[in-house]
């Protein structure tokens, strides 16, 4: 299995970001707590939660532009890099050995008695709120469902052209030899999650340590929202500098979180 690296980025102070991109975060019902230097990650934390507690009373739930709107929380530092989350990935989505649709990234961290400790990081596609990959492709072949907002793929449609691979910010798609077109996660939409009723994907189902917690943020009950809504959980974002209102969020957990 390729390994896949990601830097280590330090949090050397905060720095401001433009009003406008505050306002869109609390549109999906987040509010911005922190910024790492160079914008590369967001601190978010529920918007319901900063304003109850600016103005002491219950603040209504945000306003979706989905119903549902699907999101996955993925708790960071529970990922063991078992790889289970790809296999059943592979399996159900029929994902050739050269593709994925999901990824393990690694991180070495230096410890003080020498010996390096690892952190994982599990990527896939952010189902973006403002897709760059929907807004370049020429054909119309990657779309956005108009229901619950998953990014999807019409292969028929797909001319292979690679435009919305180049767009993405998070390297998250690949082109699939076997049907000459693009392929990428979608969160088990036409496989596990209708199977499901719309409460896992195959990478959350086979996942023992609990990393990956989907859900539907217009629905109380589900862990994902549950999650987000939990007082003193925060949240970050991958390259929000893109502009890209991803429905992927990262944290790192408690075991009050399980």
């Amino acid at each position: 299995m390729k390994r896949f690296k990601f830097n280590t980025m330090k949090n050397e102070g905060i720095e401001s970001i433009a009003s406008a991109e505050r306002r869109k975060f609390m549109k999906f019902g987040l509010a911005i707590t922190g910024v790492f230097v160079g914008g590369s990650i967001l601190s978010l934390t529920s918007a319901a939660k900063v304003q109850a507690a600016l103005i002491n009373e219950p603040v209504q739930p945000a306003k979706y532009p989905y119903s549902p709107h699907y999101t996955m929380v993925i708790r960071q530092n529970f990922c063991i890099d078992c790889e289970r989350c790809l296999d059943a990935c592979r399996t159900t989505n029929s994902v050739p050995i050269y593709g994925y649709r999901t990824l393990i990234l690694e991180r070495r961290i230096p410890h003080a008695q020498g010996q390096p400790a690892h952190a994982f990081m599990p990527v896939l596609c952010n189902q973006c709120n403002e897709p760059h990959c929907v807004r370049v492709c020429p054909t119309g072949a990657t779309y956005k469902d108009g229901q619950n907002g998953i990014v999807l793929m019409n292969q028929d449609k797909c001319i292979g052209c690679k435009t919305c691979m180049a767009a993405c910010p998070y390297n998250a798609r690949y082109f699939k030899e076997e049907e000459r077109a693009i392929d990428k996660c979608n969160f088990c939409f036409d496989t596990k999650l209708k199977e499901s009723g719309g409460k896992a994907t195959a990478c959350s189902a086979a996942c023992p340590a609990g990393v990956r917690v989907f859900g539907d943020l217009t629905d109380a009950a589900t862990p994902a929202y549950k999650l987000i809504h939990t007082p003193g959980n925060e949240f970050w974002v991958l390259r929000p500098e893109a502009g890209t209102m991803p429905n992927v969020f990262y944290m790192n957990a408690t075991e009050a979180d399980t």
